[in-house]
């Protein structure tokens, strides 16, 4: 019998939306809305009766009927300490959610609470699945030289896990019996280190390499001094460190294909800006081996900047001598949500319970 998934991957201006059965994508379809008209909502949870129209629709215009739906897939929200794999949308996860306390605000937050919306009332589960805030990390590893601040898991875990656990397949292995370094180059670029099926240590946008349009970890009190010279708003300095900073800061566009061509018609800034990009994803990959004591297995390129071949064979020449290097390109969001899914409902994977930490 084949499981029939409704999955949804909300954006902050956009949904996703796919039906699968079982591996297999039925229809997908990637809706974008006007950003005013999304401003117009206060709180993300607003945007719930919004955004279960636009479901409905979907279904209604691709003959989904309720009864033919084994479960609901939701991309996993930023719920802090979450652990990687799927969880089971209960009252608590839907709380944390909405709760500034347990979880930051985004609108991939939406996935489990729309998930719970539709599912609930059909009798048939709601999943979230790898959230970006998923992971392992060891008491060591969270422990930072500013005793008000921990390290908390954060990266591109979906996709990341995806491609590893496609590694692992495509090479007879078993993903979770490998030492991986997984590095998702995207708008932003995180890298994790997957030792023996679980996310154990990261580097996210902020304490890692900058990215396309990121700026990732720089000089603290360089930092500091800039916030408080009276030149930024606070706006200003998200900006610099999201949206605007890293290759975007220092070239104007964070578009691949763009700044190839830059390179390619001789202008040497953009090169150098290029070349310090596969510097320091390397450098990322480099320090996380450390994590594994030199033991790993494989290095795992993956995301839309992976297309670059001129990066990737760039970040390769770094770092080949710590293991072979894999390039996987793409981001595989609906599918990586959809198998996860499958692997719930067909019981080789176990979702998880969330409960509300108590103080």
């Amino acid at each position: 019998m084949g499981y029939k998934q409704l999955i949804i991957n909300p954006g902050s201006t956009s949904n996703k939306l796919a039906l699968y059965n079982g591996a297999e994508k039925i229809v997908q379809e990637n809706m974008e809305h006007d950003a005013a008209q999304m401003q117009k909502f206060e709180r993300i949870a607003d945007q719930i009766p919004f955004r279960m129209e636009i479901i409905r629709d979907f279904m209604a215009r691709n003959s989904i009927q309720d009864e033919d739906l084994s479960a609901v897939m939701g991309r996993g929200g930023l719920v802090f300490g979450l652990k990687t794999g799927g969880y089971l949308v209960n009252a608590d996860l839907c709380e944390a959610l909405v709760n500034d306390e347990l979880s930051q605000p985004h609108a991939s937050n939406l996935g489990g609470l729309l998930a719970w919306e539709l599912a609930r009332p059909l009798g048939i589960p709601a999943y979230i699945y790898d959230a970006v805030t998923g992971g392992e990390l060891t008491e060591v590893a969270k422990i930072t030289g500013i005793r008000d601040i921990e390290r908390r898991s954060f990266c591109h875990v979906l996709n990341s896990r995806a491609m590893a656990i496609r590694y692992a397949q495509e090479n007879g292995l078993d993903y979770n019996k490998l030492n991986l370094i997984v590095a998702h180059l995207g708008g932003g670029i995180s890298a994790s280190v997957h030792c023996q099926g679980k996310i154990i240590d990261s580097l996210g946008d902020d304490d890692g390499q900058f990215s396309p349009e990121r700026s990732g970890s720089v000089p603290s009190l360089e930092l500091i001094r800039l916030c408080f010279s009276g030149n930024y708003t606070r706006a200003d300095m998200v900006r610099k460190v999201r949206g605007k900073g890293g290759v975007f800061a220092h070239l104007g566009t964070s578009d691949c294909r763009i700044i190839e061509k830059m390179i390619q018609d001789g202008d040497r800034h953009a090169d150098l800006v290029f070349q310090a990009q596969a510097y320091q994803i390397a450098k990322g990959i480099g320090l996380l081996s450390i994590v594994l004591k030199g033991k790993c297995d494989a290095i795992i390129l993956t995301g839309g900047v992976a297309h670059s071949k001129l990066l990737t064979d760039r970040v390769k020449e770094y770092v080949g001598f710590i293991a072979p290097v894999a390039v996987l390109p793409g981001e595989n969001e609906m599918e990586a949500l959809a198998y996860g899914g499958l692997r719930l409902l067909s019981g080789e994977e176990t979702a998880r319970q969330y409960k509300i930490p108590q103080d």
